[in-house]
């Protein structure tokens, strides 16, 4: 059985970045930052896109806020200046405000 599940619990790297579009569609992108003590120390910075968040929800978080993200992995391509370009990003399914050591307040979706 294959299955594609991700859950990051970390902060936000920066303001999230909203995107509208024409056909009234909305997006959001977080970076996240996911701190990691084994196999060694290292910091993790990680592209997170969702659709249709609460705007309301979205404009409360800035740089710093503890997160939790709920999603999958997706790998997109596309064209840019004429070369071939691809990224792996974390769709999110839902992102809230908290961290694992207290209760999570929903904050997107």
């Amino acid at each position: 059985m294959d299955m594609n599940v991700v859950v990051l619990a970390g902060k936000l790297a920066s303001d999230p970045e909203i995107q509208s579009f024409e056909s009234g569609a909305t997006l959001v992108r977080y970076l996240v930052t996911v701190r990691s003590e084994s196999p060694a120390r290292r910091l993790d910075v990680l592209p997170v896109t969702l659709w249709g968040p609460d705007l309301e929800a979205v404009a409360q978080q800035s740089s710093g806020t503890p997160v939790i993200v709920a999603g999958s992995v997706q790998r997109r391509f596309w064209q840019s200046t004429g070369a071939g370009r691809a990224r792996i990003e974390v769709v999110a399914h839902e992102v809230k405000i908290g961290d694992l050591s207290g209760a999570a307040a929903p904050a997107t979706r």
